[in-house]
């Protein structure tokens, strides 16, 4: 049957989707990896591979049998954290997962996490709230941080609410300090996050609440092209407070709250469901208490 080499070694042709980089990564020639492929098709003496001239995927039972291997992978992993904490050295990976919304938070909780703890890497992937539950399911990330609605309720808590904050070029806001409603921002030229993401489902929700289009000039599916659009002058944005408290030294911006209505939705820590929880994820449960 299968050992724990032959785990890693489907596990890692599932990252990587080719068979020769894959084998770079275990650290084996290529010959050998797709030996040991076989050898474990042999094992459960039923195709895992679907092969052509190269890698084309999984077959039913290969997903089957990789997820249990990520399983498997990830509640060794667990143990070796919990004997490496006895000895007050915790170390290893974090694959923690964000909306593009709460990075700026994900990355305050990783520097806390990393003061705490030296000797543990941390990797940050920006992934849509789908993208989030599916790696956690599969064991591909260990915890992601999203819109509280959307997740889990049994392995999500509840961390905060995002608030939101118009950010405009000096030339188009209408007023350098104080608040704005909603129905202004509406008034104004914006660029906001393409339809598809979440965050900007909820801000057509809220004007499509007051009865009220948007003048929307410009879409991007990422906030660093978003503040570009601003900082050029050209266009006005709507982002969260976090995000916005990220860019608070643009220069030429006016930030201000939106209000009528005070619009909020929860954001949630979602941590794949293992039990005994690993130290890690016990760790990282107090870098985000502390980032709060």
């Amino acid at each position: 049957m299968a050992d724990i080499r032959d785990l890693q070694i489907l596990v890692s042709l599932s990252r990587h989707k080719h068979f020769s980089r894959a084998a770079d990564d275990c650290g084996i020639s290529q010959p050998a990896f797709s030996a040991r492929i076989r050898k474990l098709e042999e094992a459960f003496a039923l195709p895992l591979v679907r092969r052509g001239n190269m890698f084309m995927g999984f077959t039913r039972e290969g997903e089957v049998v990789l997820k249990w291997a990520r399983k498997v992978l990830a509640d060794l992993d667990g143990m070796r954290q919990e004997v490496d904490a006895l000895k007050s050295n915790l170390s290893g990976k974090l694959c923690l997962g964000s909306i593009p919304t709460t990075l700026p938070f994900a990355a305050k909780v990783s520097a806390q996490l990393r003061r705490l703890h030296p000797n543990l890497t941390v990797e940050i992937h920006s992934l849509s709230t789908r993208q989030i539950e599916i790696r956690l399911n599969d064991y591909s990330l260990d915890a992601g941080i999203m819109y509280f609605e959307d997740a889990d309720p049994e392995a999500t808590e509840k961390l905060y609410d995002e608030s939101y904050v118009l950010i405009a070029p000096e030339a188009l806001a209408p007023r350098r300090s104080g608040q704005i409603s909603w129905s202004e921002a509406a008034a104004l030229p914006l660029c906001l996050l393409t339809r598809d993401m979440r965050n900007r489902q909820f801000i057509d929700s809220v004007f499509a609440e007051i009865g009220l289009a948007p003048t929307i000039v410009m879409e991007a599916n990422g906030f660093t092209a978003v503040l570009a659009q601003v900082a050029s002058g050209s266009a006005a944005t709507i982002a969260p407070r976090g995000v916005a408290e990220m860019f608070l030294s643009l220069e030429t911006t006016v930030q201000l709250p939106l209000v009528e209505p005070e619009a909020a939705h929860a954001i949630g820590l979602s941590i794949k469901v293992q039990f005994p929880i690993p130290p890690m994820l016990q760790a990282l449960r107090v870098a985000v208490r502390a980032s709060l």
